[in-house]
């Protein structure tokens, strides 16, 4: 069976807030905007900086829910600076049939890495 690599949830112009070289690896999320992207924990995730750029990939850790944290650890620290805005992406294999009615979940982000609004396309 064929299958297509789809979007399947964005956070769009997330702000970073933290970048920690020292760290293991990885990137701190608040858990609300996790759960309102429908992401999860450990799940690999595209980062896009739209400050410079810069295109990279890691997994996702929580950050205390209602935090606004957007941490970026290890390696991807070099990648953003604090301020810098992201996309942060995931993405999954689809068949032709699920391609067909397949909407990706959008969550805009605002000041402070507050959600502004929830879209499917």
């Amino acid at each position: 069976m064929n299958h297509r690599v789809m979007l399947r949830a964005k956070l769009h112009r997330a702000t970073v807030t933290e970048a920690d070289l020292h760290y293991e690896g990885s990137c701190g999320i608040d858990a609300t905007l996790l759960e309102a992207a429908d992401m999860r924990e450990f799940e690999q995730i595209e980062l896009y900086n739209i400050n410079n750029g810069e295109r990279f990939s890691t997994y996702i850790i929580p950050a205390p829910p209602g935090s606004g944290v957007i941490s970026l650890n290890g390696a991807a620290a070099r990648k953003a600076h604090v301020g810098d805005l992201l996309i942060i992406c995931t993405y999954a294999p689809m068949s032709e049939d699920e391609v067909r009615s397949h909407k990706p979940k959008v969550v805009l982000l605002g000041a402070g890495n507050r959600i502004d609004s929830v879209r499917k396309f």
